[in-house]
């Protein structure tokens, strides 16, 4: 995929909400988020998780430009917020209710007359414990894949460990995976 417009999800969105898709001044918002430790890691332990959002309808080469994305927000530490994130996110989500259902009155300078905008949060992007986080989904333990839900083959892998080295099986949810960890033991 070289830009989001190209997804099947795009796609679909726009079949569903087809007066949205009409409207090309409407805007598609991506989300990231990720904690991380601002000061360093041998300070004492506290996480800073900021929440950015830019916009998706821009030509590929820019949705990603710092120029082009906002910080919506910063949740403090000193430890990641886990299930309070709601609490942190609620004003966004508030606001992105108002831009998804009546819209924004906006100035279009090109044809010099107002128009009314609206939003959609499209995507996030994070990774798998930001993802935890963010969705309340768990991401480990017996239905650790949001994709295949309870249709995870899930197991604790088996380490054996000898004076050879050690040895690592397993399978993941969608194939089996083999992969051998060496270790030299003095």
């Amino acid at each position: 995929m070289y830009h989001p417009a190209n997804a099947e999800a795009w796609k679909i969105f726009d079949q569903t909400y087809p007066e949205f898709a009409s409207e090309p001044r409407n805007v598609r918002l991506g989300l990231a988020t990720d904690g991380f430790a601002p000061f360093s890691l041998s300070a004492a332990q506290y996480t800073c998780w900021p929440v950015v959002c830019y916009p998706l309808n821009l030509p590929p080469n820019a949705v990603m430009k710092r120029q082009n994305m906002f910080l919506t927000l910063v949740i403090p530490g000193p430890e990641h917020p886990g299930r309070d994130i709601d609490v942190f996110l609620q004003p966004l989500i508030d606001e992105l209710e108002i831009l998804w259902s009546m819209g924004i009155e906006m100035y279009d300078v090109s044809l010099k007359q107002n128009f009314n905008m609206k939003a959609a949060l499209a995507y996030t992007v994070n990774d798998f414990p930001a993802y935890s986080v963010l969705s309340g989904w768990g991401t480990s333990g017996a239905m650790s894949c949001p994709c295949c839900m309870d249709k995870t083959k899930a197991f604790w892998l088996e380490m054996v460990i000898n004076s050879a080295g050690s040895t690592v099986t397993g399978s993941s949810c969608r194939n089996t995976i083999g992969f051998e960890l060496t270790r030299n033991h003095s």
